[in-house]
């Protein structure tokens, strides 16, 4: 056992202790296996489905909209008793648009389960959850569900565990029957039959393996201590001797699991009550507690030192801000208590921002039921309430200056403009806003400033529905939404002249000015806007009414007269003029120069610009085929592919405003095992037929002023 300072004596409570995470594919029954360890461990008295059919639904899908769905949308905790340990769950979503539940819930578990369909085997949310937790090195055991499916097989399964996911896949349990046949398991480390039996399967009975399975268990227990006689010098000397101890070869699969050398593989149908209990048994055998990981934070003085966290409660308190839900009372904060005690009363220090708060109250939390504590320690997961903090803030009484490391938020990928129908609603669609880009830092927004449009982003069409939702629901406001505008820009391509006088008599004094010179353009990799030189000579114009002129020719940058978007790329040189001693004035010379940059840009070959994205698109191999074909579809041009383990990773550059509803063909044509990313990489010209197309479109909202 690893323990991060020699001298910690690890209380039996924090052996004890069990972090775990249920993770999956979506659709791959973590729900429904959840809703069974919570049933075997008496924290729920009736067993409920996941789709809500009998009204209830699933303990963990509290909100109205998983039940209706019949998905999880947030990441739900709970804690319960079993054999004298405490479990602490966290349930996450299995699709990929709510990938920060499950980013955000592994960064503060010890270990996981990863639940496969014993039919689909490893689909490709089991290769995002399995990349999610090596990012932050997590141990896992994993169940192979649904076996009473037509079509399960688990040791194909297994097959793809080690060659699409490269783990060390090893099974400690085999089946007994298949499909319409599931009636139990073999345990491979005892050399027993189990069933499940009684209602509910609650009565567990142990047999003599059936004959017709005794080969094939004999087969894979070879296999078995075979592969975790390389994690104990113990078990390897008693393989040599004669036969090991139960206890010798549970020591060495779990020395195997907590390395990340080894997943033992469990097996069952949580939906048929079949083998949840001795998963249950395999959480405390084969996972890691608190004291079996090593947590460290950053010194907030000297960011690059690590500073190793022991479980130790007479420590000093350091804790983390994982999740944040606006509650019935407030905002709720979901913490991971890493090192010292935290109790009601005491003040606790948030590291990013120096402020100080009052812990006030205190819970446990039962998916959406709390039940209130007095103090938490080391290795706990808790709530606190009416703190006001950012997922990810780090915690501390104030005697240690360190802070957590965050975790990996990936970039939204989709946007979408939105209003409300009715302007009474603009308040509510304010808090509503602000609080889920609180708590989910993957759903963004922002007003564009060209469009004053709002914009939200985030990681799927899927995700944004939701929001849109429950923005109806909770808050009452009814939204029009709609493709947000790309952000064009105009320049020019070939240098022009301009020589304008501009004459005003209105009676009393008039306005004068005269302007010359010429506009060309700036290569846009110089990356420059615009610029201005003066070449005027023998004060043609004077110098106090330069400027005047600058200020006329930056007026026409921010609306360009193709189809009203931003000028860039543009350099302007005055090299001649004239003014009027009486009539010159900053405004006469003002107009002067709007009006000489717009007779020098329409000569000048004007031309709109379109913004490129980078985009990197990572999916099976197999699939390269499709992914290519969905990028050239989109004036995609590919720059680079690379292929490894099985995967190809496809790098291209792709305009923008084609790149709309690229992440449901993404999905629809690899399966739904491909995920992209993009970011902006450049402007560069529009074809002439979407240019066309865009000018048609555009019509000047205001005639100009002058």
């Amino acid at each position: 056992m690893s323990t991060a300072v020699a001298d910690f004596k690890p209380t039996e409570k924090l052996l004890k202790t069990r972090n775990i995470g249920i993770s999956a594919h979506i659709d791959s029954g973590k729900t429904t296996l959840t809703e069974r360890i919570l049933f075997y461990t008496n924290r729920i008295h009736a067993i409920h489905e996941v789709r809500g059919k009998d009204g209830v639904g699933a303990k963990m899908d509290s909100m109205e909209l998983e039940r209706e769905r019949g998905i999880t949308i947030q990441s739900a905790a709970t804690y319960c008793q079993w054999k004298g340990h405490t479990i602490n769950i966290i349930d996450t979503p299995g699709h990929v648009d709510f990938t920060v539940e499950v980013e955000r819930s592994l960064r503060v578990l010890d270990s996981a389960i990863l639940v496969l369909c014993g039919v689909s085997g490893v689909q490709s949310q089991s290769i995002t959850v399995d990349r999610q937790m090596r990012r932050y090195n997590v141990p896992r055991v994993a169940f192979i569900n649904k076996l009473d499916r037509t079509g399960a097989n688990p040791f194909r399964v297994i097959d793809q565990l080690r060659e699409k996911l490269k783990h060390n896949a090893v099974p400690v349990q085999i089946p007994i029957g298949l499909e319409g046949d599931l009636v139990g398991i073999v345990d491979l480390v005892t050399m027993k039959a189990v069933y499940f039996e009684g209602k509910d399967g609650m009565e567990i009975i142990e047999k003599e393996i059936p004959a017709e399975l005794q080969e094939l268990a004999q087969k894979k227990r070879e296999e078995l201590l075979d592969a975790a006689s390389m994690f104990s010098d113990e078990l390897t000397e008693a393989l040599l001797e004669g036969e090991p101890t139960v206890e010798q070869i549970k020591t060495a699969i779990r020395n195997g699991a907590i390395s990340l050398k080894l997943t033992p593989v469990f097996m069952g149908s949580a939906f048929k009550n079949k083998g949840v209990q001795k998963l249950l048994d395999g959480v405390l055998d084969y996972l890691a507690s608190p004291v079996d990981v090593v947590n460290s934070a950053l010194d907030v003085k000297n960011e690059s030192e690590k500073v190793v966290l022991p479980s130790d409660k007479d420590k000093p308190l350091v804790c983390l801000a994982f999740k944040l839900e606006d509650g019935r009372y407030g905002q709720l904060t979901y913490v991971r208590v890493y090192q010292g005690k935290i109790q009601k009363g005491m003040t606790i220090y948030n590291m990013s921002n120096n402020k100080k708060h009052n812990v006030g109250r205190l819970c446990r939390m039962h998916s959406d039921e709390m039940e209130d504590i007095d103090y938490a320690e080391a290795g706990d997961i808790i709530a606190l309430f009416g703190i006001d903090c950012a997922s990810g803030d780090t915690f501390t009484d104030g005697k240690m200056n360190v802070s957590m490391e965050s975790m990996f938020v990936p970039a939204p990928v989709i946007s979408l403009t939105i209003e409300a129908k009715e302007s009474k609603h603009l308040n509510n669609l304010a808090k509503a806003l602000n609080r889920f880009t609180k708590e989910d830092p993957t759903f963004q927004t922002h007003v564009d400033q060209e469009s004053g449009q709002t914009i939200i982003k985030g990681m799927g069409e899927l995700h944004l529905e939701v929001y849109i939702e429950r923005m109806k629901r909770e808050y009452g406001v009814e939204l029009i939404t709609g493709a947000p505008q790309v952000a064009y820009r105009e320049t020019i391509t070939s240098r022009a002249d301009f020589d304008y006088t501009h004459k005003k008599q209105t009676g009393g004094q008039g306005q004068f000015g005269r302007v010359a010179g010429f506009i060309e353009p700036i290569p846009l990799e110089e990356d420059k806007n615009y610029e201005f030189v003066n070449s005027v000579v023998g004060g043609a114009i004077p110098r106090e009414f330069i400027s005047s002129v600058d200020k006329g020719f930056k007026s026409c940058l921010d609306r360009g007269s193709m189809i009203g978007f931003p000028i860039i790329g543009v350099k302007l040189t005055i090299n001649d003029g004239s003014y009027h001693d009486v009539d010159s004035s900053d405004m006469a010379f003002q107009i002067a120069g709007r009006y000489a940059f717009r007779q020098g840009f329409s000569k000048a070959n004007p031309q709109i610009l379109e913004p490129i994205m980078r985009v990197e698109v990572d999916g099976p191999a197999e699939f390269q085929g499709p992914i290519l074909a969905s990028l050239n579809q989109r004036r995609g041009m590919i720059l680079n592919t690379t292929e490894q383990d099985g995967y190809c990773k496809v790098e291209a550059e792709v305009p923008l405003s084609d790149m709309f509803g690229y992440s449901t063909v993404i999905r629809s044509s690899t399966q739904g095992k491909a995920e992209f990313s993009m970011e902006f990489s450049r402007y560069a010209p529009v074809p002439r037929n979407v240019a066309e197309e865009l000018m048609k479109k555009y019509k000047p909202n205001s005639k100009d002023e002058d």
